[in-house]
């Protein structure tokens, strides 16, 4: 991005913003409003069942559930982060939010994001230690660890999204306050700003590129080991049931960071807004909605442990 605004640099800061959205007439945002609302209504329900399963079954209490508790809890904060208001503007005139209220959505949308890559890495670490050393893994994955793992996933999140919060938000926005996007996003936001961002994306894409880096190769570390040790098995069953149970975590991994490295890790990548916005609609609703599925369709423990709590409520 160019280092070209100092356009009105005179002009009195900006009080508050406009969401533009999506472009089209009102049947066109009819449609959008009906997509959004069915997105963000399947990622409650299916994020809320998945907890409210774990944490329900007994069977379920282990290190490899726990880390999946808490990647659905993100997703659920993930979306209600971004769906609510966004449908909302679908009947606002005005569409606009306060500067406050867009730092804030900016702060947990980077929070639970970045947070979200860091758990993914965890969970491999997870299966790598499950596999490749379950002797060691009861003492190596004990609660304690677990919770610590969780709570330096957050600190990882908390570092990022404040960094980036506060370098965004300290930028004079004196120019348009139309942010073409239908959430408070880096990229849209730093279109806006009347100084010059270079430091800003500099930032952005070392700070996102670093996190994606890092946390991916974690992640291909992980499952590098774990094929080795998958190509020593005898047992075909052996096989089978491993691959069942990496191959949920692969799905959400590849499609996580397929959009999230395409938005901000490779710069130029987006040929324009609108294309930008699709993807954005994918990382910030659909995956959040298909994690859960993912999940609960391809584990054999969890189609189980959704059975007995059907039975529970539903048997005499």
């Amino acid at each position: 991005m160019p280092a070209r605004r100092h356009r009105n640099l005179s002009a009195a800061p900006l009080q508050g913003f406009v969401l533009v959205g999506f472009e089209g007439g009102p049947e066109t945002q009819a449609l959008l409003f009906s997509i959004f609302l069915a997105l963000y209504m399947v990622t409650i329900l299916g994020n809320l069942t998945m907890i409210v399963v774990i944490t329900r079954d007994a069977r379920l209490h282990s290190p490899m559930y726990f880390f999946l508790r808490n990647l659905s809890f993100l997703d659920l904060c993930y979306s209600t982060v971004i769906a609510p208001n966004a449908l909302a503007d679908y009947f606002s005139s005005s569409k606009a939010i306060s500067f406050a209220g867009c730092a804030t959505q900016f702060f947990f949308f980077s929070l639970l994001g970045s947070t979200e890559a860091f758990i993914l890495a965890v969970m491999a670490y997870d299966r790598f230690m499950a596999i490749c050393s379950p002797l060691r893994y009861p003492i190596t994955m004990r609660p304690s660890a677990c919770i610590c793992l969780v709570l330096v996933s957050y600190c990882g999140g908390l570092f990022n999204t404040s960094m980036q919060t506060s370098f965004t938000f300290s930028l004079p926005f004196c120019g348009s306050n139309r942010i073409n996007h239908f959430f408070c996003d880096v990229t849209a936001l730093l279109q806006l700003a009347c100084a010059n961002t270079a430091l800003n994306e500099m930032i952005l894409f070392g700070i996102c590129g670093l996190i994606i880096v890092g946390t991916m190769a974690v992640i291909l570390v992980s499952y590098g080991y774990i094929i080795v040790t998958i190509l020593r098995m005898r047992g075909g069953s052996g096989r089978l049931k491993v691959f069942s149970t990496c191959g949920s975590h692969l799905t959400v991994v590849l499609l996580f960071y397929g959009t999230t490295f395409v938005m901000y890790a490779q710069p130029g990548a987006v040929e324009s807004q609108e294309q930008g916005k699709v993807i954005s609609v994918f990382y910030t609703l659909v995956i959040p909605m298909l994690n859960p599925l993912i999940y609960s369709l391809r584990n054999k423990d969890v189609k189980e442990a959704l059975r007995r709590l059907g039975q529970k409520h539903i048997g005499p």
